[in-house]
């Protein structure tokens, strides 16, 4: 019998999979803390805006694929593999890593996903990625222009919601 963490990491990736942010914010706890090492630590709405940002600029190019699910009653983790076009120069980056959870009441409470950043910077950022990508300036770099990029898609949503009314 399935565990029902493991469904709802199975439904987390493959609304992942199928380019569907509502339905993978639907397996977010309302309290949803996410780390990875390009966005840093980021919380709630942010974390929910970063999804429907990601697959937004993917256009449909975004293949994801994942395995190895295991889970208890609070932990889950599964490895998962994320192949996209990235920046104006649309390099082909594949990233592989874990994520890692915190489950409580059936919801998703913290995610983590675990990826070296050098190997994604090499592929991302080209010949400056691999030389610098190592180093903690490059990853603060990373971080500070997410959260810049996710800033400004979240104004541009208040901007179409406040037209909109």
């Amino acid at each position: 019998m399935q565990h029902p963490n493991e469904k709802l990491i199975m439904d987390f990736y493959q609304a992942f999979q199928n380019g569907d942010p509502k339905a993978m914010n639907a397996c977010y706890h309302k309290y949803i803390v996410f780390y990875d090492p390009a966005f840093g630590h980021i919380k709630g709405d942010r974390v929910r805006a970063m999804w429907y940002m990601l697959l937004e600029k993917s256009r449909g190019d975004l293949k994801v694929s994942f395995s190895d699910i295991q889970t208890n009653d609070h932990y889950a983790s599964a490895k998962w593999s994320a192949s996209y076009y990235f920046g104006p120069q649309k390099r082909k980056v594949t990233n592989k890593g874990i994520g890692t959870f915190y489950i409580q009441n059936g919801k998703i409470l913290q995610h983590t996903d675990h990826f070296d950043l050098w190997h994604w910077s090499r592929q991302a950022l080209g010949f400056k990625g691999f030389l610098l990508g190592w180093t903690k300036s490059m990853k603060l770099k990373v971080q500070q222009e997410s959260s810049k990029m996710l800033s400004r898609y979240l104004q541009k949503m208040q901007s179409l919601e406040e037209d909109a009314t």
